[in-house]
């Protein structure tokens, strides 16, 4: 017998805003971008989860803050 389950994650930009501050890499400007994660199992959405994450807008580096 076999037994195949469908997971997955999708995730989905909500808004994108600019931040204060500078990239520490190229000086150009932050974005936040708000993103909804969603895990599905066989299409039935599970957990629904909302993240903010910073991005410089010139050279596209992931910023994390400490």
């Amino acid at each position: 017998m076999c037994l195949v389950f469908v997971c997955g994650e999708d995730e989905r930009v909500v808004s994108r805003q600019p931040a204060p501050g500078a990239c520490p890499y190229c000086g150009g400007t932050i974005q936040a971008v708000d993103v909804e994660s969603r895990w599905n199992f066989c299409f039935v959405p599970l957990y629904n989860k909302n993240k903010r994450r910073y991005y410089c807008a010139m050279c596209n580096a992931k910023l994390v803050l400490q």
